[in-house]
């Protein structure tokens, strides 16, 4: 994945397509580490300090998710009226009941005024029924308040729709930048490695790109789910695929009355097999059952959701996670090990180790591109590959990597939109280059 790669010639005769195609993918990986090497830096950086969060709100949150441990347990019923007692203008979307016995119970809230995925938050003692304190939590996985602040960061810049064109920028690149990079180390891995201080640079771009480049693929693939353009284009091909997450059905037959209340339907799905940690989400309205959902992210995955009919506490819907698709298994766990969660500190050390290796591989890029610059003249840089590449490539081979391009920059237009203006700005560089030539 080396930004700058064109002191390397290539003897290949015309005919081999590698030798027509060498060049552009060159010239590509070079502009892509130059231009967005600056975003994949912020985006590494962020992800870094994300990674940790869960230790850290641990620690900055422990009066508020932990409470010393004591027999017997309040009823959740009494535990949640608790909670809607302190927000009275608040309705409530779900309970997680303490898995340990010193974990506090965590009722949800609606709020008015709260900003799209947060919630407001009640901690309560289970063996006491007093209030831990109240917090504005993020997103379906309970996020505390600093991990929703560096969430944010990483994904927007606290810019709001604007900053997130940076991040969906760094992942519509990211795997370019990498699969063109497995492509110039495939073609030139026979090549005699020189001993100057720029190609030691470039060896170790080059190992280093090459054992991490796996899991930049998967980051990038999952980064895109969650951006604001090309992830609703995946979601839309997702339905139309029939790749989406499923649900447990709550239709129930009829208008329920009455309610066995919290503690009836959670003894109903403990017996059933529904392990904790659980979400406990009551019925949306008349008709409608309530649900109770493994909230889990670590490995083996528990994502079972069981639906319980408010008036008689019986089940009557289960949906195990082995019932899921292959695409929606996928989805859920690419999504967990992006964010660190899918096996515990493993995963975090993974995540650190892919951070800490691109941000080194775009600085040796870097440093590459400082290294070339002519020691003669105003020139400050080093010199891009050489223009023109595209014209010594076949028509059998550009027709298809053309239309691949268009497909590929129709689905991420945020890929789409910034390769044109790369085209635009090199074109345009390129015609002032000749109008100056003598």
């Amino acid at each position: 994945m080396s930004i700058d790669q064109s002191d390397e010639r290539t003897a290949a005769p015309p005919a081999f397509t590698w030798a027509a195609l060498r060049p552009l993918l060159l010239r590509l990986h070079f502009y892509a580490g130059v231009f967005i090497g600056p975003f994949l830096l912020v985006a590494a950086v962020t992800g870094l300090a994300y990674v940790w969060t869960p230790q850290l709100e641990q620690a900055v949150y422990d009066h508020e998710l932990h409470v010393p441990a004591a027999p017997g347990v309040l009823p959740l019923d009494q535990q949640a009226a608790v909670a809607e007692a302190a927000v009275p203008d608040g309705t409530v979307t779900g309970i997680r009941p303490g898995p340990t016995a010193t974990d506090s119970t965590q009722v949800i809230f609606n709020r008015p005024g709260l900003e799209p995925s947060y919630h407001h938050t009640v901690f309560v003692d289970p063996h006491t029924g007093t209030i831990r304190g109240q917090l504005e939590t993020y997103g379906s996985g309970q996020a505390m308040p600093v991990r929703g602040w560096v969430d944010t960061l990483h994904r927007s810049l606290h810019l709001g729709d604007f900053g997130r064109w940076y991040s969906e920028l760094a992942a519509s690149w990211l795997w370019v930048v990498v699969l063109a990079g497995l492509a110039l180390w495939i073609g030139n891995r026979r090549r005699k490695r020189g001993s100057s201080g720029r190609q030691r640079l470039l060896s170790w771009h080059r190992t280093t790109g090459l054992v991490i480049a796996a899991g930049l693929l998967a980051l990038s693939v999952t980064g895109l789910t969650w951006s604001e353009h090309a992830g609703e284009n995946i979601s839309e091909l997702r339905s139309q695929l029939d790749w989406t997450t499923p649900s447990v059905s709550t239709a129930l037959p009829g208008t329920a009355a009455g309610d066995v209340g919290l503690d009836a339907v959670r003894a109903a799905t403990l017996q059933a097999g529904l392990a904790d940690p659980v979400e406990i989400r009551p019925p949306t309205g008349p008709g409608k059952a309530y649900v109770v959902a493994q909230v889990g992210r670590d490995w083996p995955t528990k994502a079972d959701s069981m639906a319980v009919d408010p008036a008689t506490g019986r089940i009557t819907g289960t949906l195990p996670f082995d019932d899921y698709s292959l695409a929606a298994k996928l989805a859920r766990w690419g999504i967990d090990a992006h964010m660190g969660l899918l096996f515990g500190v493993a995963n975090q050390i993974l995540l650190t180790l892919l951070a800490a290796g691109l941000i080194a591989v775009v600085g040796w890029g870097y440093r590459m591109w400082w290294l070339r610059r002519p020691t003669r003249g105003d020139a400050r840089v080093g010199r891009p590959p050489v223009r023109g590449a595209w014209r010594r490539i076949p028509g059998r081979v550009l027709a298809p990597v053309l239309v691949v391009t268009a497909v590929v920059g129709y689905y991420l237009p945020v890929f789409g939109l910034s390769l044109l203006a790369f085209l635009v700005v090199d074109v345009i560089v390129g015609a002032r280059r000749q109008e100056v030539k003598p």
